[in-house]
């Protein structure tokens, strides 16, 4: 059965297959306890249910399919994965357990706004390069108001605010306003959520095109971001800044 490994190296390297769902600690840590026979029931439907989802497509899959590839009984299907979507939800949360390990190594050493938030936007392109169709079936849900895969809706909070928590972490040490170190992270979330749909389709080779895409906004955002930190500007904008947060609070989307 292929394993889901995470695998540090050193600090500024990471290995990982997301196709593969049983982590390994470093070679300086302990040994993991061995895993229970439920365990790994789990694991191997969260496995053969990954399989199939990205062969035939979120709505084609069934719980039985899953359970059949899995050769388990429906039911035990249903007792670990009440439902596809918190399948989907499980794949969620590894993919985010990838990116902030992988996050966390490569900053490492990066000293310059513009290349810390380069690393969390090219992590999040470079993990999910196998997952491009997979993804493409899910996005269909954003619109769906209190869909629970939604990437905006309540049953995604945790992975949204986990995301922008990493580009709070490529912001520190740098110098920027107290605004705007509420207002990037959520204006950096969103022009990922672009970049990624973009990235879905785009076949150019190794998706080239996605990460030159990524430096060009990147480029951007850091030449706007200098220029409002300055010191004859800052005061003209800030006003903008804080109603725009005042606004983020009110939907919710901003730490009171």
């Amino acid at each position: 059965m292929n394993a889901f490994r995470i695998l540090l190296t050193k600090a500024n390297a990471l290995t990982y297959n997301l196709n593969m769902f049983n982590n390994h600690a470093s070679a300086t840590s302990l040994q993991e306890a061995p895993k229970s026979v439920g365990e790994r029931t789990k694991e191997l439907i969260f496995e053969k249910a990954l399989e199939l989802l990205r062969k035939r497509g979120f709505e084609q899959a069934t719980m039985r399919d899953i359970a059949r590839a899995a050769k388990v009984a429906t039911g035990a299907a249903y007792y670990y994965f009440p439902s596809k979507e918190s399948i989907v939800l499980a794949y969620y949360d590894r993919v985010q357990s990838v990116y902030a390990a992988k996050v966390s190594a490569e900053l490492v050493g990066k000293e310059g706004l513009r290349e810390r938030l380069g690393v969390v936007l090219h992590a999040k392109l470079e993990i999910l390069r196998n997952d491009r169709m997979f993804l493409g079936a899910l996005f269909r849900y954003t619109g769906e108001a209190g869909h629970p895969l939604s990437v905006f809706g309540k049953g995604t909070e945790t992975q949204r605010k986990q995301s922008t928590d990493l580009f709070r972490q490529a912001m520190e040490g740098s110098d920027v306003s107290e605004e705007l170190r509420e207002l990037l992270p959520w204006g950096m979330w969103l022009l990922h959520l672009g970049m990624i749909l973009f990235f879905i389709h785009d076949e150019s080779q190794g998706q080239s095109k996605s990460h030159k895409l990524a430096d060009s906004v990147l480029d951007l955002v850091s030449g706007v971001l200098e220029f409002t930190n300055s010191a004859l500007v800052r005061p003209f904008v800030k006003p903008l800044q804080t109603r725009l947060l005042g606004m983020l609070r009110e939907a919710g989307w901003a730490e009171l």
